[in-house]
């Protein structure tokens, strides 16, 4: 918080007013030196993080809440009302490479399995195959305690964030909660690990980081849940639940020939705000594959950096977003070419109803090093009513000319008549068509999820947002 916003929080308190905050001041106040020390007292953390931290909150003070020019008219944390929201200082950690490999607690159909709970870990284990290969699984407190040299060369620094995002720079220097996988050079896992947030306390703030570490030649696939942390909290009329926070990242880091899966399913509840990011660093002949969903939330701000700096490297990513109300997303995306012979396909998806608004953002960097690139980014809304509102920018920064291909594209409008026209010829219902021609839209993220159950519940979640159309429309 800057000297003059502090000062301008200071005299409308005392003035007993309320300060009509502008598209993009940050809607909340705790994160100060203060904290810092805080968290560093009451974890007992050495020295080498304090300073980390402390470095990483010089450079979260100094950053603009948007950095790219391009982007900076397309902000609106309005919607956020997270003054007086506590963050967790103290959370609960767990390692599964201390004995705990908790078989029993496993799925059949997943290698892994750990489930946190605001600030406590209900759930942490291995299946005895991952265990067996040397899989480890644990809170990053887990890593701290049992081998606090080797999370110190994750951490110091803040490698695995870019430097110019606040947000990620927030998590760097705040966290008191997070998730560190590591699979072994030539581990191959045949089921995916599941790891599952469930948090929104009113008037709290979970800050976490997940560091995910593929050595040379593993194969892993991951699917992460967000959901809420417990029923909808009822409220006398004319009161309103207060918002939560939950600020994450998660840097990925791949090694030669390796290959990684992630899909998340997002469902929070709707007076959370998050602040999600994503960062991977893809090695030589290595691939990537990304597969989001975006469901709930009050407003969620979404980002993913791809840097694929080994000769050989890939990514695809699909992202996508079913929003109603007046909830808002969102979404960028940066994938940067680096390496040779690098290829990437982004895609981004909003279907939106009543007053929802989704900014889909996306840039493709093809550095001067990246001959041989083949890169496309898509983006694509669809507006479901005349209230919704869907935003698509796409862009390509290129300085390097031989390239396979650099291309994007985007489109937004409502329901093709044609593809209506095409279902209702052939005797389905109006409605019924609508809705086949909305969840297949959506459809490109749900076919990518790993787990048949985890699947069918994605598909459920659409259904019910489909749903609720129907039943406004019908009230209406």
């Amino acid at each position: 918080m800057t000297v003059e916003r502090a000062a301008r929080l200071v005299r409308t308190e005392r003035a007993g007013t309320t300060e009509r905050r502008g598209v993009a001041d940050l809607p909340f106040r705790f994160a100060d030196r203060d904290l810092v020390e805080t968290i560093v007292a009451e974890r007992a953390e050495p020295a080498w993080l304090r300073a980390e931290r402390l470095a990483a909150f010089d450079a979260y003070d100094a950053l603009a809440t948007e950095p790219n020019r391009l982007y900076t008219p397309y902000i609106d944390l309005r919607p956020a009302e997270l003054m007086d929201v506590r963050p967790y200082v103290q959370t609960a950690a767990a390692s599964s490479a201390a004995g705990n490999s908790g078989a029993a607690e496993v799925p059949a159909d997943a290698d892994g399995l750990i489930e946190l709970l605001a600030d406590g870990v209900t759930a942490i284990g291995l299946s005895s195959a991952a265990n067996s290969a040397g899989v480890v699984l644990e809170t990053l407190g887990g890593a701290l305690a049992r081998d606090p040299e080797g999370t110190r060369a994750l951490l110091e620094g803040g490698q695995g964030l870019p430097t110019n995002d606040k947000f990620a720079q927030l998590s760097r220097a705040f966290w008191t909660q997070g998730i560190v996988l590591r699979i072994p050079a030539g581990v191959r896992l045949d089921k995916p690990i599941v790891l599952r947030w469930r948090v929104g306390a009113p008037e709290r703030a979970l800050l976490t980081r997940t560091l995910i570490l593929v050595g040379d030649d593993a194969a892993a696939s991951l699917l992460e849940e967000l959901s809420p942390g417990g029923p909808e909290i009822a409220c006398a009329a004319g009161e309103t639940v207060p918002q939560a926070l939950f600020t994450g990242t998660m840097e990925v880091s791949l090694g030669r020939g390796a290959n990684l899966s992630v899909a998340s399913i997002q469902d929070l509840g709707p007076r959370q705000i998050a602040f999600l990011h994503r960062r991977a660093e893809v090695g030589p002949s290595a691939s990537l594959h990304w597969a989001l969903a975006q469901i709930g939330g009050r407003f969620v701000r979404s980002r993913v950096d791809n840097r694929l700096v080994g000769d050989g490297a890939s990514v695809e990513q699909v992202e996508i977003v079913f929003g109603d109300a007046s909830q808002l997303f969102d979404l960028t995306s940066y994938t940067t070419h680096i390496g040779r012979n690098t290829s990437g396909n982004l895609l981004s998806k909003g279907a939106l109803k009543d007053a929802a608004r989704a900014f889909m953002k996306g840039l493709i960097t093809i550095e001067k090093s990246a001959v041989g690139t083949d890169s496309f980014l898509g983006e694509f809304g669809m507006n479901l009513s005349k209230a919704a509102r869907a935003v698509a920018i796409p862009s390509l920064e290129i300085d390097q000319p031989d390239c396979r291909r650099a291309a994007h594209s985007s489109s937004v409008g409502p329901i093709d008549e044609t593809q209506l026209f095409y279902l209702e010829s052939r005797g389905i219902d109006p409605d019924d068509a609508r809705k086949f021609i909305v969840l297949g839209f959506l459809e490109p993220v749900v076919a990518r999820v790993p787990m048949a159950d985890a699947q069918d519940r994605l598909r459920e979640l659409l259904e019910a947002k489909w749903a609720s159309r129907v039943a406004d429309a019908s009230a209406a």
